[in-house]
């Protein structure tokens, strides 16, 4: 909603018309002293000649002809008349004195610019007029031909004055304000003509006999008084036709109370007759204070009000009107506040909803006749208040009737629906240039917080979340909650890749201790990205789509991850094949793989990794982490770790019986070690195939573990009396420093294959595996090195210091037969202190 007027140009502007209308005025008036110096003799009729001008200007008549309003002014009557009797220079002068003198008694705040306009406005006007009845035949008695001399300049003097106002228009409001003051000149011309006739009419009888001024005079009298009694009349109709108009038109305002402030104080600035209307609410609830005025010189409104303090006080803590002015002897002790505002008049009217006062109607400074408030005018003004308090209580209901149910209660962001929405109309309006960014937040360990804490202080947990998404989001980006755990953020960027740095950010910006009750927890977010047009125009299918997203950036070591086809038809399978999954549990059907590992500084076989596969019958091969992630959704996670460990085991012991003795290491998930069965499963295992437990590791995923920690700690413990060996998978991609190594019961560190890959070229991911092995040997810790897939890397592994590495330099993972194959074909006995190990002949 606009707030007020609209862009212009300055109105020092007018000073470049004023300026030159003021020179000719002055240089005409000098020319015409000088032709008649005696001019000033004449000033008693110069002083009543102002008197009938001023009276004219100031006696304006409303006519109200069909709804539309007519101000009628007379003073084209005086003007002809001193053109007719005074010298030039007297006609200047009266013609600038009146205007100055009109503007002070009508105006209560002066506008420089305007008044001095005017003036120069007027004296050029006539200053043209005494000029073209200099040019043209000398004036004698009042024939046809003084009819048409002065008619002549009357005309020029109000062309002057209408070309002289589109000038200053164009040069402060634009070339269209100049164009509709011609197309509205139509009636001031009809009007000024209507004036020049009764002026010739009064200029006859005067020239016929001086004593027609005293029947003209009653002829005056009696025409003001009916007039005013026509006024009068025609203003109480119109009063009641407007109070009429003005509350329909809050009637269908309807329930947007933004707009009602538009709607209203324009029309109740009209009606009133007044400087300014001003609607004051207070602030309630979400409805922040309002503070608005219209003023008669402003097309826009404006977020201020003139009103004394004491005046709008003592109408709200008295829940009753104040009307201050000549007419209100009640409230004199108020004036004085009024003269210090330089207010001459105002009505402050409560607004009420019941019993409570929620804000106030205000008009200040009555214009026109009569020339302050009445009691009449305070009735009407009480009347529309009342409209008006009772449309502010219906909008402010249907408001937050709205307001919930398209926001979250918890947090106060926008819902689903009102995400939905939005997006929908962020998609029709594309840029050429920009993409619209879906980035939904899936909070990790908010369940965890509900089971531990209780709702209340996972409920805090969320509102913590959606303050800092506030804080975090950009101006131009809409955050909402969509779920339990899960906000969305929308904006534009760029382009796709702008937009997944934005993610990036935002969720290292997002992480962070948050404090709960007297807790303070660690809280991580995996990050979806989908975007317009890449990914779909459709609302529903964007979220959906970043939901698929976010899913799967809950196992990548950065959060975030950016959609993809293959995730959605992943999706899709998974939903597939769940209920395959657990008939091949049923039948035997997963394969388990081994993948060698291999020490560095002698190339011994010290072990292999087992690692689940299936081949589907209608899929073909389904990825790990899908068929492992539908275990987790599905609780089949528990038989399918034991069908792992138990092919390990078996193979483990079949290799000790064969005098080659290897051990095994196995995935967990952080789900299988919140199951405290689980250490008494691993023990029964053990004894089941014979088999030492120091032969077996278990590898647990460090940003799995971090999330969990506390609750995993006890079961890790356990697992370590055991005697197994731990050891931490994908190290380096989570939030974990190093010192938390010092605290886990873990033997081993994996370092994650993505810094080992890349450290061949990438001197970052060089320097973390150079620190971590550093501080793991420190620590007592075993490294291990997945993903060496290069002779260079090898070495530059080996040069650290680091001891057993995996990857596909050795070996891919292998089933079992080819295994068996692998070690014939690339390995050969060595015998050792501690018994006979298998070395690799050579690294291809």
């Amino acid at each position: 909603m606009a707030r007020g007027p609209r862009a212009s140009r300055s109105a020092q502007y007018a000073w470049l018309i004023t300026g030159p209308l003021a020179v000719f005025a002055t240089v005409t008036a000098a020319y015409f002293w000088v032709e008649d110096p005696k001019w000033y003799t004449y000033w008693p009729w110069g002083l009543l000649a102002l008197v009938g001008v001023c009276s004219a200007y100031v006696g304006v008549f409303s006519v109200v002809v069909r709804r539309t309003t007519f101000g009628i002014v007379v003073a084209e009557v005086p003007f002809l008349l001193a053109l007719y009797y005074l010298p030039p220079t007297m006609v200047i002068l009266v013609s600038a004195a009146a205007v100055a003198l009109t503007t002070v008694i009508r105006s209560a705040v002066i506008v420089p610019t305007k008044m001095w306009f005017n003036v120069a406005k007027s004296a050029a006007g006539f200053a043209a007029a005494v000029l073209v009845i200099a040019a043209l035949p000398e004036i004698h008695g009042a024939g046809p031909g003084t009819w048409g001399i002065l008619a002549t300049a009357m005309l020029v003097e109000f062309g002057v004055e209408l070309v002289c106002f589109a000038g200053v228009m164009a040069s402060v409001q634009g070339l269209r304000a100049a164009q509709d003051t011609f197309r509205n000149a139509v009636a001031p011309l009809a009007t000024s003509a209507i004036n020049i006739v009764i002026g010739l009419v009064f200029l006859v009888a005067l020239v016929a006999t001086s004593w027609s001024a005293v029947l003209l005079s009653v002829l005056v009298a009696a025409l003001i008084l009916m007039l005013r009694s026509f006024s009068e009349f025609f203003r109480q109709h119109r009063t009641l036709a407007d109070v009429y108009e003005l509350t329909k038109a809050v009637r269908e305002q309807g329930s947007d109370d933004s707009s009602l402030p538009d709607v209203l104080l324009d029309r109740v600035r009209t009606l009133m007759r007044s400087e300014y209307a001003t609607l004051w609410l207070a602030p309630q609830g979400r409805h922040p204070e309002v503070l608005l005025t219209a003023r008669v010189e402003n097309k826009g409104l404006l977020d201020l009000s003139p009103t004394p303090a004491a005046v709008r006080e003592r109408a709200i803590t008295g829940g009753r009107t104040v009307a201050v002015g000549p007419a209100f002897s009640q409230t004199a002790d108020l004036r004085t506040a009024l003269r210090e505002a330089r207010i001459k008049d105002a009505v402050v009217v409560p607004l009420r909803s019941g019993q409570t006062t929620i804000g106030s109607l205000e008009v200040l400074n009555r214009l026109g006749d009569p020339r302050s408030f009445r009691d009449a005018d305070v009735q009407v003004l009480e009347t529309i208040a009342t409209h008006a308090a009772v449309a502010v209580e219906n909008s402010r209901l249907v408001e937050r009737l709205r307001y919930d149910a398209y926001h979250d209660r918890l947090t106060a962001l926008p819902n689903r629906r009102r995400i939905t929405d939005a997006l929908a109309e962020s998609v029709k309006v594309r840029a050429e240039d920009d993409v619209v960014g879906v980035l939904l937040f899936d909070v990790d360990g908010q369940r965890d917080v509900n089971e531990s804490m209780g709702h209340a202080a996972g409920d805090k947990l969320l509102a913590e979340v959606a303050e800092r998404l506030r804080g975090i989001a950009g101006p131009g980006a809409l955050v909402g909650r969509i779920g339990g755990d899960e906000f969305v953020v929308t904006l534009r960027a760029e382009s796709t890749d702008a937009t997944v740095r934005l993610a990036t950010e935002m969720r290292e910006q997002l992480r962070g201790p948050m404090t709960v009750g007297t807790l303070t927890l660690d809280v991580d977010t995996a990050v979806g990205v989908a975007v317009y047009p890449d990914h779909g125009s459709d609302p529903e299918m964007l979220i959906q789509r970043a939901e698929l997203a976010a899913n799967a950036a809950k196992v990548l070591p950065y959060g975030v991850q950016l959609f993809h086809p293959a995730l959605e038809s992943r999706a899709v399978r998974r939903l597939g094949i769940a209920a395959d999954l657990r008939k091949a549990l049923d039948d035997d059907e997963l394969d388990v793989y081994f993948q060698p590992k291999v020490t560095l500084a002698d190339r011994h076989l010290v072990g292999v990794e087992c690692l689940a596969r299936w081949t589907h019958a209608a899929h073909g091969e389904v990825a790990p982490e899908d068929f492992v992630a539908v275990a987790e959704h599905t609780g089949q996670l528990s038989r399918l770790t034991e069908r792992v460990l138990s092919e390990g085991l078996r193979r483990c012991r079949e290799w000790a019986e064969a005098d080659r003795p290897l051990s095994i290491a196995v995935n967990l998930s952080v789900r299988t070690l919140l199951d405290s069965r689980f250490p008494d499963q691993v023990e029964q295992l053990l004894d089941r195939y014979a088999v030492a437990p120091a032969q077996v590791t278990f590898e647990i995923s460090e940003p799995g573990m971090l999330g969990d920690i506390e609750r995993v700690l006890p079961t890790l413990y356990r697992l370590r009396d055991l005697g197994v060996r731990l050891s931490v998978d994908d190290f380096g991609t989570g939030a974990s420093s190093l010192s938390y190594l010092r605290q886990w019961p873990v033997h081993e560190v994996k370092i994650d294959d993505s810094f080992v890959q890349g450290m061949a070229t990438d001197s970052g991911d060089l320097a973390i595996v150079r620190a971590v092995i550093s501080l793991s040997r420190e620590f007592g810790l075993t490294v291990v090195a997945e993903g060496v897939e290069s002779e260079l890397t090898l070495d530059l592994l080996e040069e650290m210091g680091c001891e057993i590495g995996q990857g596909y330099l050795f070996s891919r993972p292998l089933p079992y037969e080819r295994l068996e194959a692998w070690f014939s074909a690339q390995t050969e006995p060595e015998s050792t202190p501690t018994g006979e190990v298998r070395r690799l002949r050579a690294v291809i």
